[in-house]
């Protein structure tokens, strides 16, 4: 679908670029390079390395400078449906993108771009030998967790109820990369948090989640109602969505589709 409004808006502007009246923004094939248009792309914590980097390919290959907003996933959501302009919205959960959906914020059908799996974080070379989601339950243990109103706060939950384990952490994060920082910083000892998050961060290591105490997360991405750089938009998603954007969110430890 996506690919469709792409060239739709392509031909639209071709053929202002044929009347010599328009400045062709998308297409060089005014006779001049394209010019640089802005993007804004509301996206879940957990993807900023992967976006950064197709942030730039973007802006070295069709001259689309983006800027991002990165936060929890319901930290967006309340944003988007009070009226903050953006032109691309990626989730971390299908439940806030129905949401976003629900108030009639989308312009295109969201699709599912990225799946992710829930890893614990751990001290660089694992000082406390956690081992498993039920060390996590040890006394004296500072274990920390995203809030459950934040997809990764809802599938640990969801994994630690899988495993029988109840842990009373030390404080709840409002997105996932809070999580990561106490254990990085040293003040927890333990938090649960994505693989791709262990994977782009070289402060701490990684405790494997077996299959049958693990979640997967669905990362589902959409142009939005109130994009003012509509061509724009669907470029993004399409180079999301494209064996390079792909091969990028892969590298950084997310599953394709």
């Amino acid at each position: 679908m996506t690919r469709t409004m792409l060239a739709i808006l392509a031909a639209g502007i071709m053929s202002a670029c044929g009347s010599g009246t328009t400045t062709c923004a998308i297409q060089a094939s005014c006779g001049v390079g394209p010019s640089r248009t802005t993007l804004t792309v509301f996206a879940a914590a957990s993807l900023q390395p992967a976006f950064d980097k197709i942030g730039d390919k973007l802006l070295s290959t069709q001259n689309i400078a983006t800027t991002f907003s990165y936060a929890g996933t319901q930290t967006l959501t309340t944003q988007l449906t009070q009226g903050a302009p953006a032109d691309v919205f990626a989730s971390a959960d299908v439940a806030h993108m129905t949401s976003v959906q629900s108030a009639g914020l989308l312009l295109s059908q969201s699709m599912v771009f990225a799946h992710n799996r829930l890893e614990i974080a751990v001290a660089k070379g694992n000082p406390k030998g956690i081992h498993s989601l039920a060390d996590l339950a040890r006394s004296r243990l500072v274990v920390v967790l995203a809030d459950p109103s934040v997809p990764a706060g809802k599938y640990a939950a969801q994994a630690l109820a899988k495993a029988g384990v109840a842990v009373h952490p030390a404080s709840l994060e409002q997105q996932v990369t809070g999580v990561l920082s106490k254990v990085a910083l040293g003040e927890a000892d333990a938090g649960i948090v994505y693989h791709s998050d262990i994977v782009t961060s070289a402060q701490v290591d990684g405790v494997t989640i077996p299959d049958s105490q693990n979640v997967i997360a669905d990362y589902p991405i959409a142009v939005l109602q109130s994009a003012q750089n509509q061509a724009g938009a669907v470029a993004f998603v399409d180079f999301v969505l494209s064996t390079e954007g792909q091969s990028i969110l892969t590298s950084a430890g997310f599953q394709g589709v």
